[in-house]
């Protein structure tokens, strides 16, 4: 059964920019008896294409076909790409781990508390470590080992897992394969991972003892969607710390883990309240 709405919708849309974008879109929605709770919008010079989100209340018995249809003039008028989001549907998360857990954690602990609302669907792993946890949180695990051989498979795995799920976003919290391109291209825009931000100065195993071993004054973590460039799809958050010297190895990977968590977390979090707009190979993000 479909859960009744609380009237919560989320409206984001996108078009060229002109005068009246905002007073067509606030006037429809007044008319529909709508309450706005938060607006951010923002103006592209370059692109001259204007950008904006709307959280509002709506009527009981609202849905969101009868505001798309409320906002039909508006839209037709200004040519607008529009999506609307029924806030009373929790967003269902497939995560995915490897050995290192921290980012996992973390979202975990950060759904329980109710700082993010979503619902942890199923946990996906090419490791056994990870089993408890889920056990734990009664969640669902899937312990499928990856090789050469059947990645074509096990991806397919994923994908069916997706579909039957009905997960809205598939979360790489630390999971240590690299997703092929078709895969990538069939998930676009459902698929957030995380990394550390040495790429591409310090690639392969070890980063944070590589970046020690350089003597880096910086160090942090990016959080993007996934595309078939590896590593290079559209940024949704990051954050960095100043280390020194006086650190050791083991200090740098206890700060890197940390930053990690904290950004894929964040990132997660705009996705799901529809807070990212993805733009080519960069993003809008309305942040709180």
């Amino acid at each position: 059964m479909e859960p009744v709405s609380n009237g919560r919708f989320v409206l984001t849309l996108s078009c060229e920019d002109r005068p009246g974008i905002v007073a067509a879109v606030t006037t429809e929605l007044a008319d529909l008896g709508a309450n706005i709770a938060e607006s951010d919008q923002f103006w592209d010079q370059v692109s001259n294409r204007f950008f904006m989100r709307i959280a509002f209340i709506a009527p009981m018995g609202a849905t969101s076909e009868s505001i798309q249809k409320a906002l039909a003039p508006a839209i037709s008028r200004f040519d607008m790409k529009t999506s609307i989001n029924d806030m009373s549907k929790r967003p269902k998360v497939i995560a995915m781990v490897s050995k290192f857990d921290h980012a996992l954690l973390h979202l975990l602990y950060q759904i329980r508390v109710g700082w993010m609302d979503a619902e942890v669907v199923a946990i996906v792993s090419n490791h056994e470590g990870s089993q408890r946890t889920a056990e734990i949180e009664g969640i669902p695990y899937h312990h499928w080992p990856v090789n050469k051989e059947n990645k074509p498979e096990q991806e397919e795995k994923l994908l069916k897992l997706v579909h039957e799920t009905e997960a809205d976003l598939v979360v790489l919290a630390r999971y240590m394969q690299v997703l092929s391109d078709n895969l990538s291209k069939r998930l676009f825009g459902k698929v957030i991972n995380i990394h550390h931000s040495f790429l591409p100065s310090f690639k392969g195993a070890k980063p944070y003892h590589q970046a020690h071993q350089r003597g880096v004054k910086m160090i942090g973590a990016t959080a993007h969607y996934v595309t078939a460039d590896l590593d290079e799809g559209p940024i949704i958050e990051q954050d960095a710390e100043r280390v020194s010297h006086s650190l050791s190895a083991q200090d740098f990977v206890a700060r890197g883990r940390d930053i990690e968590a904290r950004v894929l977390a964040r990132a997660v979090k705009y996705h799901l309240e529809n807070r990212v707009m993805i733009v080519g190979n960069k993003t809008i993000v309305f942040t709180q």
